[in-house]
Formats: C-alpha cells, sequence, structure tokens
C-alpha cells in the first residue's frame, strides 16, 4: 500500500471513529437522562434523533470509505451496494430535516409572547415528536424508489445491454438516467435545498429576536459576563454557519463528481470527506458548555441548564427547554 493511500485511509479512519465516539456519547446522555427523566424536552429529542441519524450517516458513508482507502475494493454486491446507499440517503435527509424542525422549534420557543407565534408557541412542542417520526417514514419510502427502479431497469435491460456504473472503489452503483435523474433531483435535490434555507431563516430570526432582547435589557446589569441569550446566539450562528459551508462545499463537490463520468480520486475523497464533517463535529458543538466525553475523561458535568441572571429566564427557558 502506497504511503498517500495510508494517509487518506488513517484521515478517513480517524473520522470515522471521532464522528462514532462523539454521536454515540452524546446519545447515551439523551438515552440516560430518558430512564433518569422518563421522558425527554422537545429539544432532548430532536439532538436525540439528529445524533441518530448522524451515526447512520457516518456507519454508511465513512465506513465503506475508510474499508476502500485502505485496498478493499468492491467488497459490495449490487444489491448490497444499493442497500448501503439506501440507508445512507435516509440518514443524510432525516439530519437535514431534523436541523431545519430544531432551529424552527427554537426560532417559535424564544419568540415574543406578542409576536404571530404567540399560538404555536405552546403547541409546538406536542407536534415534535410527530414531525420526527414523519421525516423518518417519509424519507425511507422516498428513497426506497430509487432501488426498485434500478432493479426495474436492470430486469428490462438485455444480457447484451450494458448500464453506465460510476466507480466508487468499494461498490459500482448503476448511473442516473433521464427519468431517474429528474426523480432524483424533484425528490431529494429540491426538498434539500427548501430545507436548507428554511434553516438559515429560522436560524436568523431567533438570532434577530434574541439580539433585540439584548438591546432591551442593555440597562439591567447582569452579573454574568455572558448572558443567555449571548451564549444562545454564538451557539445558533456556530452550529448554522458549520451546517451551512459543510453541505454548500459537499453540494458544489458532488455537482462536479456528477458532471465528470469517472472523477479522479482525489476529488472522490475529498468529497466524502467534507460530507462527514457536519455529522462528526455537530455532536462537539451540541456539546461544547461540557460534555459525556468531557465527564468521562476529565470529570466536567453537563448541566441542563445554564446559570443566569433571573431578569433572563423567559429567554434561557425558552432555549433550554
Amino acid at each position: 500500500m502506497a504511503s498517500r493511500e495510508l494517509a487518506v485511509g488513517m484521515i478517513f479512519l480517524l473520522q470515522t471513529l471521532i464522528g462514532i465516539l462523539g454521536n454515540v456519547s452524546l446519545l447515551s446522555h439523551y438515552i440516560s437522562l430518558h430512564h433518569t427523566d422518563h421522558r425527554l424536552k422537545p429539544t432532548d429529542l430532536l439532538l436525540m434523533h439528529l445524533t441518530i441519524s448522524n451515526s447512520l450517516y457516518i456507519v454508511f458513508l465513512g465506513v465503506p470509505q475508510t474499508m476502500e482507502a485502505f485496498g478493499l475494493k468492491e467488497f459490495f454486491s449490487n444489491s448490497g451496494c444499493e442497500l448501503l446507499f439506501y440507508f445512507y440517503r435516509v440518514s443524510r435527509g432525516v439530519s437535514m430535516s431534523t436541523t431545519c424542525i430544531l432551529s424552527v422549534f427554537q426560532t417559535v420557543r424564544v419568540s415574543p409572547i406578542d409576536s404571530c407565534w404567540k399560538n404555536l408557541r405552546v403547541k409546538a412542542p406536542k407536534y415534535v415528536g410527530f414531525s420526527i417520526s414523519i421525516c423518518w417514514i417519509l424519507y425511507m419510502f422516498v428513497n426506497l424508489i430509487f432501488p426498485v427502479y434500478n432493479l426495474h431497469e436492470s430486469t428490462k435491460c438485455s444480457s447484451k445491454d450494458i448500464m453506465r456504473k460510476r466507480d466508487l472503489g468499494y461498490c459500482s452503483v448503476k448511473e442516473f438516467g433521464n427519468l431517474s435523474g429528474i426523480l432524483y433531483a424533484a425528490l431529494v435535490i429540491f426538498p434539500e435545498v427548501v430545507l436548507s434555507m428554511l434553516t438559515i431563516w429560522a436560524s436568523c430570526s431567533m438570532v434577530f429576536t434574541l439580539l433585540r432582547h439584548k438591546q432591551q435589557v442593555q440597562h439591567i446589569h447582569v452579573a454574568p459576563k455572558s448572558s443567555a441569550e449571548s451564549r444562545a446566539t454564538q451557539s445558533i450562528l456556530l452550529l448554522v454557519s458549520t451546517f451551512m459551508c459543510f453541505y454548500t462545499l459537499s453540494s458544489a463537490l458532488h455537482a462536479c463528481w456528477a458532471i465528470l463520468h469517472n472523477p479522479i480520486r482525489w476529488l472522490v475523497n475529498t468529497t466524502t470527506l467534507i460530507t462527514l464533517c457536519f455529522p462528526t463535529v455537530s455532536p462537539f458543538l451540541l456539546m461544547r458548555r461540557g460534555s459525556t466525553i468531557a465527564t468521562f475523561f476529565f470529570g466536567w458535568t453537563w448541566n441542563r441548564k445554564p446559570t443566569y441572571h433571573y431578569r433572563n429566564k423567559y429567554v434561557a427557558n425558552c432555549i433550554y427547554q
């Protein structure tokens, strides 16, 4: 094995292990909360499903890519490759939709009492579990279309027909035809663009609300140097900007990859590396103020709610519920 291939394999292995460790640690925290409190808060429930989808995301993309980088070629059959990509697309879609729901839910929760969201503020927590279930069911159904369609096309082709395939190293996938390409754009690409735009809008609205609230209480002396709304604003900006940065880069690289019939190896590796960045770093962004990992290694504790001044109680309660 060449030194370059070994270096690429070690990078993918390290990224995969860190991502799985972070997501599993965060998931174990929410499971322990569920057993302790017997009921998760809406935000905890959203973050728990985000970590589940991100874990599946890494397993079904990072693990095969790592194995391929270490020299294990074509170790999946055609049906195994279709199944691998099915779970990868489902986990990617649920991850994006859960991030969007989280942003919208937080926007509604921190909205002023006299805003247009006042009626939805009370009802929103009741719809969180239903929304998550719809996301899983919808993406499982939508992404089932592509393997079924490819199977149908394979049976129609005679033994003399040659279907164009794209070599991914660990397996070969059939390229989309005209009809399947239109279906993929309508059922996958367009919803992803809508979800990303909605996430940006919701997060920017929440940041604007928090900044406006901060301006209204500027004259009030707050003991902590960093108020609850300031910390929340920084967390939202960091999470959303990270999400959009990696998603934009990943989409651009995937577009370049789709144009080329046989893309060069560094483009495939770079695309996979960028695609895996958000599910890998997102649990550590969510555990910035202390985590189960930090508790395990350093004895830190993760407080469910931060210490805040009583005048900021309204905003803090909205954020951390």
